[in-house]
């Protein structure tokens, strides 16, 4: 295990140009031009993680490939993730992959609650992710993170009053056909509610504790079509 560091820290490091830091992760984009010289920088990748035994999240596209680093152990950044960013700058550069520091971004999604506990299960539920580590304390409940590391980061805001109207705002959660009825039912036993099944198997509408509201989705028609 390694002490963390700071933001400001990753960022005065030599070697991290290439990089910036986004919800406690450090991300890069590389612009390879062409898929195959993108699985080309991967498998660099994977032999440099592999030896330093420190595995960063990796997405390959067609001209692109952005790579995130964290230290799940510490909860955000650590001296190894300096050590593999420059290393992972140096793999590039020797591909001749420029690397565009302006594409890094991030998002989050903020949820409003008066009572985290009672609100935080459902969404945890009915999105299929896990706390994050090292949480603010602070926070009205821990955020949540997608165990693949792909989907936006969930986090929660408390509230001094309840909210009087209609949410103007609900997630769409994509799930295979085979999946969808449990997830739904998951849902509601995390302390949600069904809304409407009007369009199953299309969609299911959820809400939370508070009424913030979700809709379990498959690729299927309505039945009332």
């Amino acid at each position: 295990m390694s002490d963390a560091i700071s933001a400001a820290d990753f960022r005065a490091a030599a070697g991290t140009d290439d990089w910036r830091v986004l919800d406690q992760r450090a991300t890069a984009t590389f612009r390879t031009g062409s898929f195959t010289t993108g699985v080309q920088l991967v498998e660099a990748i994977g032999e440099l993680a592999e030896a330093a035994n420190h595995h960063p999240d990796v997405d390959l596209r067609y001209g692109t490939v952005v790579v995130r680093l964290t230290s799940h152990d510490v909860g955000g950044l650590s001296e190894r993730d300096v050590a593999l960013a420059v290393q992972v700058s140096q793999a590039a550069r020797e591909l001749d992959v420029p690397a565009d520091a302006t594409a890094a971004a991030g998002l989050t999604i903020a949820i409003d609650v008066l009572d985290g506990a009672a609100v935080q299960p459902f969404w945890r539920a009915v999105l299929g992710y896990e706390e994050m580590t090292g949480s603010d304390p602070d926070d009205a409940a821990p955020a949540l993170v997608d165990p693949a590391g792909s989907r936006p980061t969930v986090w929660f805001q408390q509230m001094d009053a309840p909210r009087e109207q209609r949410n103007r705002i609900h997630l769409d959660v994509y799930v295979g056909t085979d999946v969808a009825e449990q997830r739904v039912a998951d849902a509601v036993a995390a302390g949600g509610r069904l809304v409407t099944d009007r369009y199953a198997p299309a969609w299911w509408v959820l809400a939370d504790a508070e009424g913030n509201e979700a809709c379990v989705c498959t690729w299927q028609e309505p039945a009332d079509r």
